[in-house]
């Protein structure tokens, strides 16, 4: 019933909008309508190829922007009026003064400066003489227009020539061109010679000519030698340019203020030099051996501006300093034999401040469904030896309770103390420091500690520590790889309710069994998200976690041939997942994303079970919406008949794929609508969770949901609605019929993917 009364209130308040909002015709003026905005119509005679991306730059074109509309209803327009006419009610001035809109009139629309922006932008794009006419559609209360476009032929490349020179320069350029997409039959497009211009110049800045600008280089086309729509090309630079643009420049000098600050500019300071380098600071702030690593500029290498944007980017990887500032002065007597520049490299460092102490009041929310509040401290030091080296130090108290339908209104009380030490280099038996240009690896060692007692169940205390390294192998590409892990969990306090659940349910009881576990991991990311101007992106995820083998060979049988390391009963397995994401830019801010999940868990030796801690789960805010959180399987099995807790749905396999269509609404308010499909199983047969196993039968055991959502997104931060109801269950072989009383409302921080 909470979601019936949900859907209603949702509904009242979207139907008095709607109705408020479609009476903005009345504040119309006699001689006015509204526009409704514009669509460009491209006709293709002449059945020119590759013309999509050409559709989309006309419709930016087309002016002005017609007013929003949110469910069909002009809001924004309607608190305008509103207002205008005097209403100074509470709501109305807010509405107002958040999402208030004047009125855009046809009036207001010039056609015929839209056709010149239109014509001018497809004689850039080479379709020249093209011929472009408007046509308006008219209703009772707006009007909209439609520009028809009649593509003519375009002009193809058929030659590009390189004017000849003996200046060095020419021949920079000559080598830059043997990799150049100016090919003969390329469409003309002054967006591709721009292009080739920044490409030139990128290339040129990279063999050291650092006072040369993409300004300096001119293209002409000539169209006059052909009649068939052929033009070439000459590329060559002005003339009269200065001399030292046309020289390369070398790095004479490099200067480094490891602690600086505005008042030690213009004054005298010790200065230590190593490997090249001059280290300004009076006390050691910042070792010279262990910051020398990160710069990738040296002396008597030529400017080259991706190593100076690569080593600042490594200087703010390391954490201690809150500006990274790379400045190159020329000498004044830098021209040497009128063939090569010098320049001097100062980089001023700007640290934080070394110690912090901060305090957090938090609200968390989970992918299982807990929820509550939680006081965290936390204690930095950065730069602890001198070195960039980072000591943290958590403590977190939080209280949390299942929230939502379908949960086991479970509360419990954690205590989380956790330490970590990062060191911004590659601790090794061997110097690998050169192997890494884009960034430099991280070394952490971590210890993590948590108590965690859940009401009328269980007590759980656990251990983490691991150390491992952590770099960017580029701006897409991570590795996170840790050659010791080691975790131990110990339950106590568990209640007759709980050892009855452990006693009904083997599975279970084996997983937690196996306290300790010792092995490695390994993280694989790949992101374009954020990062690329890929219309279409792309992220992948993958984890290995391999545990037990070593201690195979130092461990004693106990009596029941489990193998123990002091005296403790140690976990065997192999787990994968690989997590694939695709992000289709449909445009208009709108996304189709689809997700593909799978993990694979397989015990050995030691173990016929993974451990709980290791083991997947399905179903919940972050995974399969329609279901509650690890209520889904183990495949076919019910647990509605036992008396069993979310523990139950748990297995060794999990597969899971997604599909979801974002779009903007208004404003910060987006929507979406999804469908998740998935399950868990068993790698080996149990026989209290009867058709847990994995079989080949596993598509029809998916478990199946579909609903839509509302997001308020606030410069990426993300509060989440998602309504969500089953359509299959795992024990059903079909969509079942849709009840509103078995839908689901997810609240959440975030994107689920």
């Amino acid at each position: 019933m909470k979601q019936i009364n949900f859907f209603s209130v949702c509904s009242v308040f979207i139907m008095v909008i709607i109705i408020s909002s479609c009476s903005v015709k009345r504040f119309l003026p006699d001689d006015e309508k509204l526009y409704s905005g514009a669509s460009v119509k491209i006709v293709n005679t002449n059945k020119v190829k590759n013309i999509s991306s050409l559709e989309d730059e006309l419709q930016e074109l087309l002016r002005p922007k017609p007013n929003s509309k949110f469910l069909g209803s002009r809001v924004g327009l309607y608190y305008h009026y509103r207002t205008a006419q005097g209403k100074k009610g509470a709501i109305t001035k807010y509405m107002n003064k958040k999402y208030g809109e004047k009125p855009i009139y046809y009036s207001n629309v010039s056609q015929n400066k839209v056709i010149n922006l239109i014509k001018n932008r497809l004689d850039n794009r080479g379709f020249f003489n093209s011929k472009v006419t408007a046509s308006v559609k008219e209703k009772k209360h707006t009007k909209s227009i439609v520009y028809t476009v009649d593509l003519t032929e375009p002009y193809v490349l058929e030659t590009y020539q390189l004017e000849n020179d003996t200046l060095p320069i020419y021949k920079e350029i000559k080598e830059v061109l043997k990799t150049t997409l100016l090919k003969k039959g390329t469409r003309y497009s002054l967006e591709s010679f721009k292009q080739e211009r920044i490409k030139i110049d990128e290339k040129l800045k990279g063999k050291g000519y650092y006072n040369f600008n993409q300004d300096f280089i001119i293209f002409e086309a000539d169209t006059n030698q052909y009649k068939n729509k052929k033009f070439d090309l000459y590329l060559r630079i002005k003339k009269g340019i200065p001399k030292k643009a046309l020289i390369p420049y070398n790095i004479n000098k490099i200067k480094v203020y490891p602690n600086y600050a505005l008042s030690q500019k213009n004054k005298e300071i010790d200065s230590t030099q190593y490997k090249g380098v001059y280290f300004i600071q009076d006390t050691v702030f910042f070792k010279p051996k262990r910051l020398r690593n990160y710069l990738l500029l040296n002396q008597d290498d030529y400017y080259n501006p991706n190593n100076s944007k690569i080593t600042s980017k490594r200087l703010s990887s390391i954490g201690t300093y809150k500006y990274v500032n790379i400045q190159f002065d020329e000498k004044l007597d830098s021209i040497q034999n009128d063939s090569v520049g010098s320049l001097e490299a100062n980089i001023y460092l700007s640290p934080l401040n070394k110690r912090s102490l901060g305090i957090e009041l938090q609200a968390v929310t989970k992918s299982n469904n807990f929820a509550g509040p939680g006081l965290s401290v936390n204690y930095r030091n950065r730069n602890l030896f001198s070195g960039g080296e980072l000591l943290s130090v958590t403590g977190t108290v939080a209280y949390e309770t299942q929230i939502g339908n379908n949960t086991q209104n479970l509360n419990g009380l954690k205590v989380d103390l956790g330490a970590s030490l990062t060191f911004p280099r590659l601790i090794f038996p061997w110097d690998l420091t050169g192997r890494f240009k884009y960034g430099v690896p991280k070394t952490k060692i971590s210890f993590d500690s948590e108590y965690l007692s859940r009401s009328n169940l269980y007590g759980l205390i656990s251990f983490t520590n691991s150390f491992g390294y952590h770099w960017d192998a580029n701006k897409y590409l991570s590795h996170q790889i840790n050659p010791i892990n080691i975790n131990y969990v110990r339950l106590f306090n568990t209640t007759s309710d709980f050892d009855a659940i452990l006693a009904n349910n083997p599975f279970l009881q084996s997983s937690f069994d196996q306290q300790f576990i010792a092995g490695f991991t390994y993280n694989l990311t790949y992101s374009e998200l954020g990062r690329s101007a890929k219309k279409n992106q792309i992220f992948i995820a993958s984890n290995v976690d391999v545990a037990g083998n070593a201690l195979s060979l130092l461990s004693n049988s106990s009596p029941g041939n489990k193998k123990t390391f002091l005296g403790l009963e140690y976990a065997q397995y192999a787990k994968v997942d690989l997590d694939f994401r695709y992000y289709l830019g449909l445009g208009k801010e709108q996304t189709l994303i689809s997700r593909l999940y799978g993990g694979l868990g397989i015990p050995f030796g030691n173990s016929t079970v993974l451990p709980f801690t290791k083991q997947f789960f399905a179903g919940g805010p972050y995974s399969i919406r329609g279901f509650a959180s690890r209520s889904i399987g183990p495949g076919t099995y019910n647990n509605s008949t036992t008396n069993s807790t979310y523990f139950d749905s748990s297995g060794d396999i999990r597969l899971e794929a997604n599909l979801e269509y974002r779009f903007p609404i208004y404003s910060l308010i987006k929507g979406a609508f999804f469908a998740d499909a998935g399950n868990v199983w068993l790698y080996n047969n149990s026989s209290s969770l009867s058709g847990g196993q994995f079989s080949s039968n596993f598509i029809n055991e998916l478990a199946v949901s579909a609903g839509a959502g509302i997001r308020v997104d606030i410069q990426s931060f993300v509060i989440r609605f998602d309504v969500a109801t089953p359509l299959k269950q795992p024990t059903s072989t079909s969509i079942s019929t849709i009840k509103l009383n078995n839908t689901i409302l997810n609240f959440a921080i975030g994107y689920p993917f």
